[in-house]
């Protein structure tokens, strides 16, 4: 597994969204802690984080590449579009899909809806980059604590990964939630 910082990243990019796309896990940086992520478009890659997480129902939030991929992929009420002006930002919103090809069936697997992050970070880059959603879910096992540094990093849950873009230990929390799967908005979590 290769640690890597933000230059390196940036230096060694082709190759990186490569392994993405060839269905590599890997732990990313982002505006509120570590996440694990992969191509969310990839079946195989996502099962295997549900594996190393040992998470197999719950759903997982996606890196949406941009905007206009949240507007073609999510019914958009109104009311959500105030929440969408917020992006990027520490928000996951919870969207019912439109087109529900866009994710691997298992990212969620009622397919039903997703919840949507684009971090304030410059690895949203990324996810541009390639033009997929990317998973992103906390950096940890189920019911353990998320990773903050590498210092409390899962070893096997390292042992997973392709590489890990790390920066410096994160003192943030996991994104404000809020569903918009109806016409008003319900924040779960803050």
């Amino acid at each position: 597994m290769e640690i890597l910082n933000k230059d390196e990243f940036f230096m060694n990019i082709e190759d990186i969204c490569t392994h993405i796309e060839e269905g590599a896990l890997f732990i990313h940086p982002t505006d509120t802690i570590y996440g694990i992520g992969c191509d969310a478009t990839n079946k195989e890659a996502v099962k295997k984080i549900r594996d190393v997480k040992n998470r197999n129902e719950s759903p997982f939030s996606v890196i949406a590449p941009t905007k206009d991929w949240i507007m073609e992929n999510c019914h958009v009420h109104e009311k959500a579009k105030e929440w969408i002006d917020k992006l990027p930002g520490g928000y996951t919103l919870i969207f019912k899909l439109k087109k529900k090809e866009c994710i691997a069936a298992n990212v969620n697997f009622d397919l039903d809806s997703v919840g949507v992050r684009m971090p304030d970070h410059w690895f949203l880059e990324v996810a541009d980059r390639i033009g997929k959603p990317i998973v992103t879910t906390s950096a940890n096992k189920a019911g353990e604590s998320f990773m903050t540094s590498l210092d409390n990093l899962n070893p096997e849950i390292q042992s997973y990964m392709k590489f890990i873009v790390y920066e410096e230990e994160k003192h943030g929390r996991p994104s404000t939630i809020v569903d918009l799967t109806n016409e008003e908005p319900v924040v779960i979590r803050r």
